[in-house]
């Protein structure tokens, strides 16, 4: 069994559920620098093994690998100070808010030899796991475009003090799923372009970065894709619309994954019209109070890991495949800025990660 500890006890309560409930995974310590926080988490898992510091769990050789779910800007040194104290590790989304570190923690994982997956946890629900398998088959021909999206009223976000700083940035907080989409099946995205706005509910909230932005991806062989965000407002009815989804648009058929709704829909290349629930799953991926975490995605995702671990194999992504997907969150940024185009392999060059990175 992978021995893990857990940093950041917000979003890690979905990870404390995972691995107390998984067979490949022993949680064996878990650490928040708010100690109100370690005991309430203390009292709702029965689980007792926590600390206020970080280097205490680090320095625990029960434990084996790390999972880091704290701000965005807190990523960089958390991992690089895991991998220089012989962890593995698994980092939420986004791996980083900034590409300053990249090449400093790619340095660092070779030295080490410490495997980082990226928790993109996207890629672990249902809808989206079964619309893989279906276009690794065939199904859907060969893909012309890909678009997604991720529209939710997340104004309860703005509670968290940091989300109000003007280094948190809805870009690469939310963006990040549908842009990983885009990049899971086209990776090779040279350009980008589009527009972000401030909305009047965001900045009535505090927030200092645009939480409205829709973009279009140009990759290397001609293909499209686009994806949208919106954050800060009402979202429609799951009747109508999920929060989140992927659509595959192919020579001979399509798909479409909603994330939260566990409902995928697709047209075979034989026109054959399919509509997949999972309802029987809910309890599996929603554990808690409404929707707000996501446990079940988090088992599958760290098992991945895990077996990774045990087998031998790379579980993507990884830390190269996530430093792309931040090269072309940043890359996004620019073209925010610019109001014009902008060059993956400019951000790539600028940021001296040419010879670790593909286009």
């Amino acid at each position: 069994m992978l021995r893990f500890g857990i940093l950041g006890l917000g979003e890690g309560r979905s990870t404390m559920s995972a691995t107390l409930n998984s067979t490949k995974i022993k949680l064996v310590q878990v650490c928040d620098r708010n100690l109100e926080l370690c005991k309430q988490r203390a009292k709702e898992f029965d689980f007792h093994h926590y600390t206020t510091e970080y280097e205490e769990m680090l320095a625990n050789p029960e434990v084996d690998a790390v999972g880091i779910y704290t701000p965005d800007k807190l990523h960089a040194t958390h991992i690089k100070m895991a991998m220089e104290a012989g962890k593995h590790v698994v980092c939420t989304k986004p791996l980083l808010d900034d590409l300053s570190d990249a090449v400093e923690i790619i340095e660092i994982q070779k030295r080490t030899g410490m495997k980082l997956f990226v928790g993109q946890s996207s890629r672990f629900f249902e809808p989206m796991k079964r619309q893989r398998e279906d276009f690794q088959k065939g199904l859907i021909g060969d893909l012309i475009t890909v678009e997604a999206y991720y529209h939710a009223d997340h104004r309860w976000f703005l509670n968290k003090p940091w989300a109000l700083e003007n280094q948190f940035k809805w870009l690469y907080g939310g963006l990040s799923h549908p842009v990983d989409f885009i990049r899971w099946y086209l990776p090779e995205i040279e350009e980008v372009m589009g527009y972000g706005m401030l909305s009047s509910n965001g900045h009535k909230g505090g927030l200092k970065n645009a939480d409205t932005m829709h973009f279009i991806f140009k990759a290397v062989d001609g293909r499209l894709a686009r994806i949208s965000g919106a954050y800060s407002g009402p979202i429609q009815p799951v009747v109508r619309d999920s929060e989140m989804s992927c659509i595959l648009r192919g020579t001979e058929g399509c798909s479409q994954g909603d994330y939260m709704d566990l409902r995928y829909a697709v047209t075979t290349k034989d026109g054959e019209e399919q509509l997949i629930t999972w309802e029987k799953k809910m309890k599996h991926y929603f554990r808690f109070e409404g929707k707000s975490h996501h446990a079940g995605e988090y088992n599958n995702y760290l098992e991945h890991f895990a077996d990774s671990i045990a087998e031998g194999f790379t579980a993507y992504p990884d830390l190269q495949e996530g430093l792309g997907t931040i090269a072309l969150l940043k890359t996004m940024e620019r073209a925010l800025d610019s109001g014009k185009p902008e060059k993956v392999q400019d951000t790539i060059d600028q940021f001296g990660l040419t010879q670790y990175l593909d286009k």
